[in-house]
């Protein structure tokens, strides 16, 4: 996936903000948490939130390594071989995991459900 259609996914996502920071990375945050950072330094590479079950399946089938700086949480790091469709799919996943977390006063500041299965999805 090209990092401009990364940045177009993600700003689709309801309540989703954008910043530039840490060397140029294009990181995408809900209620003021990452959810999502994508760079391009000569190729694209992805890094966002997982469930467990996705976090050992992609490490496993060497579609994924293990965020650098991000230790705990089942964060991954993509940088090719996987199809725009399932690289979709784990950004949403991610949103998902990531809006969950938050308090639910910032979910309904923000227009969202407090339930992440009912949260929008962005078409």
């Amino acid at each position: 996936m090209k990092l401009s259609r990364f940045d177009s996914f993600c700003a689709r996502l309801p309540a989703s903000t954008f910043v530039v920071q840490w060397g140029g990375s294009h990181v995408h945050k809900i209620g003021g948490k990452v959810f999502a950072i994508g760079h391009f330094a000569g190729e694209a590479a992805y890094v966002f939130k997982t469930t467990p079950l996705s976090f050992a399946l992609l490490l496993d089938q060497g579609l994924a390594s293990r965020a650098p700086y991000l230790p705990r949480g089942n964060w991954v790091r993509v940088s090719g071989g996987v199809p725009d469709a399932m690289l979709r799919d784990l950004l949403r996943q991610s949103y998902d995991l990531v809006a969950a977390r938050l308090t639910k006063a910032t979910r309904a500041s923000l227009g969202l459900s407090s339930s992440e299965n009912s949260l929008p999805n962005p078409g």
